[in-house]
C-alpha cells in the first residue's frame, strides 16, 4: 500500500476506515477515518513510504502520548502499514480558528479566553520541558460544545519539518493567535491563514487597539507585551505561558466556560470604543450564534450512525431575574440617619433642663458685659483724637502664599463630559497617574483625522481631589508622545465642589506642543481650590491616529 492507495473507503491497517482527505503538508495527508473497532471517529496522519519524516513522527506521537492535559487532542496509534508510516489521532467536531476569523475578529471576552484556554494547556507542557511546536490558527479547534481543542501536538510539527520547536516559540505563537482574533489581521509581514498582514508604522506592528476600534485597553497591552520589541511604555514583556495565563486571567477571570455573546447595545458601546469588553459581559435572551456562523461539518461521533448534529459553540447565561432591593436609610444631611418616624423621642430629666436653662442665661450676660465695654472702648478712642493721624492702616487680605510642598491626592476621576464626550475615558487606568510608578500610566481613546480628538469634542482630562481646599501653585504632569496640548483649570465658583461640565471650570495654566516628559503648569498666583483639573485639547499622534497619555501628575502647593 502507498500513499497514493489510501483513499476515501480504502481499510488502513485493517480497521481504520478512509472517509475524507482534510489536508495536505508537503506529501503527508491527513484523513478523516472512522476506527471500526472502536466505532469512533480518528484522524490519521500517512506519510508515503521512504518519507524521511518517518522517524520525526513516531517520535514525535511518543511525546505527545504522554502529555495529560485534556485540551490536546490525544494521539492512539502509530506504526507502518505495508511501507506506509500512519499516524492515529482523536477527531473533535468542531472549527479550526482559522475558519472563524474568515468571519471577523473575535470579541475581545472571546478573544481572551482562547488564548488562556490554550496557554493554560501550553503551561502544563512546557512544565515538562515539552512544546507544541506549531501553535496557529489550524491547530486551535473550537468543539460544537464549545470547549477548546489544541490539534497536532508535536506531531504538526513532524509533519511540516520545523522541528521540536520551544516553550518560547510557542509563547509568541500564541501572542500572534491573540493579536488575530482582536484585529483580523495576521501580523506577520506577508498574508497568512486567510488574513491580510497586519499595518506597521516606523517598522513597528500597529497595537490591536490602532487596528481595530473598541479592542480592550487590557488586552491590548497584553499582546503588546507578547509580541512588541520592546512593548510599550516600559512594560514587562511576557515571554512564558504561565505569565500570559496568569495576565488574561487577571483580565477576563478563570472560569473554563465559555463566554456569551454581547447584547446588540454592549456591541454598539464596544464599537465607538466606550468600554473595556473583555470585562463585561451581558446575558442574552435568546441563543447567540456560534464564533462561526456557518455550521460545522459532520463528524463521525462514534455512535453507529456516522454523523453527530452540530451545537451551538457558545450557550446564552440564564435571563437575569430582577432583584428587589431595599431603599437605602434616609439621611437628614450630615451622615445621620432619622430615626423612623413611629420611633418615640426620648425625654429628658426635669434637672437637665433647667441646668441647661441657667448656662443660657449665664452666657447671654456674659455677652452683655462684653458689648458695654467694647462700647466705652470705641467711644473713649474717637474722642481723644491725638492719635488718629497715625493709626496704622487696615490690614487687606492677599493671595495665598505658595510653599511648594507636595499636595496629597485623594482621588482622582477621568473627565469626558457629555453632550460631545460618552462619560468615561479609561477610567480604569485614572489611578495609574499618581500611584508614583512612571511605568503605569493612562491614554485617551484613539481619534482620527486630527489632533484636537478628531474635532469630537473640547477635550478630555483627568479631575484631582485634594481631599479639602488647598492652596495650589504648580501642577507637573509627565506626559508621553510629543506636542500635547493641555490646561490647567480649577472650579469657576465653588472651589471645594467638582463642576459636571466644562463651563464650571476656569483655565488658570496653559502649554502648547509640550514634549514628552514632564510638563510644568504655574499658576500666575496660588490658587486655593479642592479639584484641579487637567485637560488635554490636542493630542500627540501615534499609529494612524491621535492619542494622548499621561504617566505621572503632581501637585505643588
Amino acid at each position: 500500500m502507498s500513499n497514493q492507495t489510501v483513499s476515501p473507503g480504502a481499510l488502513l491497517a485493517g480497521r481504520y476506515r478512509i472517509a475524507e482527505l482534510l489536508a495536505e503538508i508537503d506529501g503527508a495527508r491527513v484523513w478523516r477515518a472512522v476506527d471500526e473497532v472502536l466505532s469512533r471517529a480518528v484522524v490519521v496522519d500517512v506519510l508515503p513510504v521512504g518519507d524521511p519524516r518517518t522517524n520525526l513522527l513516531f517520535d514525535a506521537a511518543r511525546r505527545a502520548a504522554a502529555a495529560a492535559d485534556p485540551r490536546f487532542l490525544r494521539v492512539l496509534d502509530c506504526d507502518v502499514h505495508e511501507g506506509v508510516t500512519y499516524c492515529v489521532r482523536e477527531w473533535a467536531g468542531g472549527r479550526p480558528l482559522e475558519r472563524m476569523l474568515t468571519a471577523g475578529p473575535l470579541t475581545g471576552q472571546q478573544a481572551g479566553w482562547l488564548a488562556r484556554e490554550v496557554s493554560e494547556a501550553l503551561e502544563n507542557l512546557h512544565r515538562t520541558g515539552q512544546s507544541h511546536g506549531s501553535i496557529s490558527p489550524s491547530t486551535v479547534v473550537v468543539t460544537d460544545a464549545g470547549a477548546i481543542k489544541v490539534v497536532g501536538l508535536a506531531t504538526e510539527a513532524a509533519l511540516r519539518s520545523t522541528g521540536p520547536g520551544s516553550p518560547e516559540q510557542d509563547v509568541r505563537a500564541l501572542g500572534e493567535l491573540l493579536y488575530a482574533s482582536l484585529t483580523g489581521r495576521w501580523p506577520g509581514p506577508a498574508p497568512a491563514w486567510g488574513l491580510q498582514p497586519a499595518p506597521v508604522e516606523h517598522g513597528r506592528l500597529l497595537s490591536p487597539r490602532q487596528v481595530r476600534a473598541g479592542v480592550p485597553r487590557s488586552l491590548d497591552d497584553i499582546s503588546d507585551r507578547l509580541l512588541g520589541y520592546p512593548p510599550r511604555h516600559h512594560a514587562v514583556p511576557i515571554t512564558s505561558a504561565a505569565g500570559l495565563s496568569a495576565a488574561l486571567s487577571g483580565v477576563i477571570g478563570s472560569s473554563h466556560e465559555p463566554p456569551n455573546q454581547m447584547d446588540e447595545t454592549v456591541a454598539v458601546a464596544r464599537q465607538n470604543g466606550s468600554i473595556d469588553d473583555a470585562t463585561q459581559v451581558s446575558p442574552v435572551v435568546q441563543t447567540p450564534p456560534a464564533l462561526d456562523p456557518n455550521p460545522p461539518a459532520a463528524a463521525y461521533n462514534g455512535n453507529g450512525n456516522g454523523q453527530t448534529q452540530p451545537q451551538a459553540a457558545y450557550t446564552p447565561a440564564p435571563e437575569p431575574r430582577p432583584v428587589r432591593r431595599q431603599a437605602p436609610p434616609s439621611h437628614n444631611g450630615n451622615g445621620r440617619r432619622k430615626p423612623p418616624a413611629a420611633e418615640p423621642r426620648q425625654r429628658g430629666s426635669w434637672g437637665g433642663r433647667i441646668l441647661i436653662l441657667l448656662a443660657i442665661l449665664a452666657l447671654l450676660s456674659v455677652i452683655g458685659i462684653a458689648q458695654f465695654l467694647v462700647k466705652g472702648a470705641i467711644n473713649n478712642d474717637q474722642g481723644s483724637g491725638t492719635d488718629s493721624g497715625n493709626s496704622p492702616a487696615p490690614q487687606t487680605s492677599g493671595p495665598p502664599a505658595a510653599t511648594n510642598e507636595p499636595a496629597k491626592i485623594v482621588g482622582a476621576k477621568d473627565f469626558d463630559p457629555p453632550p460631545d464626550g460618552n462619560g468615561e475615558e479609561h477610567p480604569e487606568d485614572v489611578k495609574n497617574t499618581y500611584d508614583g510608578k512612571q511605568d503605569t500610566t493612562w491614554t485617551t481613546m484613539s481619534y482620527k483625522r486630527r489632533p484636537d480628538l478628531g474635532g469630537t469634542k473640547k477635550g478630555v482630562g483627568i479631575v484631582y481631589d485634594l481631599g479639602a481646599v488647598t492652596t495650589v501653585s504648580q501642577v507637573t504632569v509627565d506626559l508621553i508622545g510629543d506636542k500635547t496640548n493641555l490646561e490647567l483649570m480649577v472650579p469657576k465658583t465653588d472651589p471645594g465642589k467638582s463642576a459636571s461640565s466644562v463651563s464650571g471650570w476656569k483655565s488658570v495654566a496653559s502649554a502648547e506642543d509640550a514634549s514628552e516628559g514632564p510638563a510644568a503648569l504655574k499658576l500666575a498666583a496660588p490658587t486655593e481650590t479642592r479639584y484641579v483639573l487637567v485637560w488635554l485639547t490636542s493630542l500627540p499622534k501615534e499609529g494612524s491616529g491621535y492619542r494622548g497619555e499621561i504617566s505621572e501628575v503632581s501637585i505643588q502647593q
